[in-house]
């Protein structure tokens, strides 16, 4: 009798979550209009970058952020810190090595509501490498779709970007900020 009641809970909180899952609405980003950027320090300077070539799908229930998920994946070669020989360093083997790595994936594994919007640990697969990286952001419902917009911070080496001359921390920091900007709609 108690393993047919375990079971049967199990079940019920099992379609539950199921259900919950399948009644978050569902955004993908629209990337012209959408923005993820970074920014770093250099010989003591902080320097901007974005990556203008990314997907962002997104299926959001602000009532059920639990039954909510996020997924982002970059085009390491679309880097763009406005200076070309740093872009060209940064694409090559010692960076990102995007001959070998070409894209970075975020993938969340939990998403819950704070008292300034929402946070998130999802797993980051960056250089080769998978570490949790969490998210801080907000989102708004808007007409046509919605907003997703937030912050978080890594550092570099974690991940293993940075390899020869660019591993010491003497030129480059290991920091790196990043900001996320993203227009949502609907996903047909």
């Amino acid at each position: 009798m108690k393993r047919t009641i375990v079971a049967t809970t199990t079940a019920v909180l099992l379609a539950a979550a199921a259900v919950g899952a399948d009644n978050a609405p569902s955004y993908t980003a629209d990337t012209q209009q959408s923005k993820l950027e970074f920014t770093g320090v250099q010989a003591g300077a902080e320097f901007k970058g974005v990556f203008h070539k990314f997907t962002a799908g997104v299926d959001f229930a602000p009532d059920a952020p639990a039954a909510s998920r996020i997924d982002v994946q970059v085009d390491m070669n679309s880097v763009d810190s406005m200076d070309k020989d740093r872009d060209t360093t940064m694409r090559g083997k010692d960076i990102f090595d995007v001959a070998h790595m070409p894209t970075a994936h975020y993938v969340t594994k939990t998403i819950s509501k704070t008292a300034a919007g929402f946070s998130a640990v999802g797993a980051l697969t960056l250089h080769g490498v998978t570490k949790d990286v969490p998210i801080d952001f907000q989102f708004t419902p808007a007409a046509g779709g919605a907003k997703l917009s937030g912050t978080a911070k890594l550092n570099r080496l974690d991940f293993g970007v940075g390899q020869g001359d660019w591993k010491s921390t003497e030129w480059v920091g290991d920091a790196v900020k990043i900001s996320f900007s993203l227009v949502l709609k609907p996903k047909s």
